[in-house]
């Protein structure tokens, strides 16, 4: 894969310190908690980029996902789009920054489609609301998009219920770039599909990435499909961001043992592992450990993980960093490192 585009002229997107906290009625009545979706989340996209998400259910993957879209406003950070700030402009210029500038595939197009909206009534709808073109225009525009993403003309006038899982997702794809964005973000988009479709879905996106030059952000759980499709992949752990690695460094030169625990549970078959075995349940969001929310899972952690929360630090190559007090030996293959975590002790339990 090629790498990103020249960021001569700036980054894309710009995360910086930005949290999410929501809060949830969990204790009765009168009780809510604090759920932290997002913690600290710092990150740059340049144009043309794909950077992959990879990360357990409850990471915070969607979450992010949803902040780099415009969807989340965050409790407290900078999101910056083409070098604005999406949280102090004006809320129409917002709209419009967002709608113009990002897409967002989600992850089943049976509930991402309005059922009652012909394909050619979902694909006209952005341009409408942004008032693009003529209404000729339009019409050409929604034909376009049809032929982009490898929908029969025949299909316009069907509703979503008449299409199979995957040309519904088409449709989504088509309707994500309906305004030319720099950016898209696509969460889980082949979770909801036939094995047989997710192939066919995953190279169009690809085809799409090179032949508009998006920036794409990729999400998912398969993260050896993650890693095969992105220039770069973002490891999350309860709301953080733990590693930052170029995609053909993650599954042997990572350095979070987060990281390594995820690729080794799904190593490629012609040279199969044992997984690296975590300890216990994944902490919750509502009350996070202290210091490294890692740690009691981690057979690494003692003390000082329980203390604070590492800063970033970087390896040998460019582009790649991570956080963590004790982090995996470079050059150290997964194999050893298995060896390593089955011979270590138990990590400490949670203080009470």
């Amino acid at each position: 894969m090629s790498g990103p585009a020249s960021s001569a002229t700036g980054p894309l997107v710009e995360l910086d310190d930005v949290h999410v906290v929501h809060k949830a009625r969990t204790g009765g009545l009168f009780s809510r908690d604090r759920v932290y979706a997002l913690t600290g989340a710092g990150l740059t996209i340049a144009p043309g980029e794909t950077v992959g998400v990879v990360g357990e259910s409850g990471c915070g993957k969607s979450t992010l996902a949803k902040v780099l879209v415009g969807v989340q406003r965050p409790t407290s950070g900078t999101v910056c789009l083409r070098g604005g700030d999406l949280w102090t402009m004006a809320p129409a210029l917002r709209r419009t920054t967002v709608g113009a500038g990002t897409g967002m595939i989600f992850q089943d197009p049976s509930t991402a489609l309005n059922r009652r909206l012909t394909v050619r009534q979902i694909l006209r709808d952005p341009l409408d609301v942004h008032k693009r073109g003529t209404a000729a225009q339009r019409e050409d525009r929604v034909r376009e998009l049809m032929s982009l993403v490898g929908l029969p003309r025949a299909l316009a006038d069907g509703l979503p219920g008449q299409l199979s899982g995957g040309q519904r997702q088409r449709v989504a794809i088509a309707r994500a770039l309906a305004l030319d964005p720099d950016l898209v973000v696509a969460d889980e988009p082949t979770s909801a599909l036939d094995v047989s479709v997710r192939a066919q879905i995953l190279n169009l996106l690809l085809d799409l990435k090179e032949r508009l030059g998006l920036a794409l952000v990729f999400v998912s759980h398969d993260i050896q499909t993650v890693r095969r499709m992105s220039d770069r992949v973002i490891t999350m752990y309860l709301g953080r961001i733990v590693e930052e690695s170029p995609a053909d460094e993650v599954t042997d030169r990572s350095r979070h043992p987060y990281t390594r625990a995820l690729f080794s549970a799904t190593p490629g078959l012609l040279d199969p592992i044992d997984p690296i075995p975590l300890v216990g349940p994944v902490p919750s969001a509502t009350r996070p450990p202290s210091g490294c929310p890692f740690r009691t899972r981690c057979w690494k952690a003692d003390a000082v993980c329980a203390e604070s929360m590492p800063d970033f630090s970087a390896a040998s190559t460019p582009g790649h960093r991570f956080r963590c007090h004790h982090p995996v030996e470079d050059g150290l293959s997964t194999r050893d490192l298995v060896a390593q975590a089955v011979t270590t002790a138990d990590p400490p339990k949670e203080p009470r």
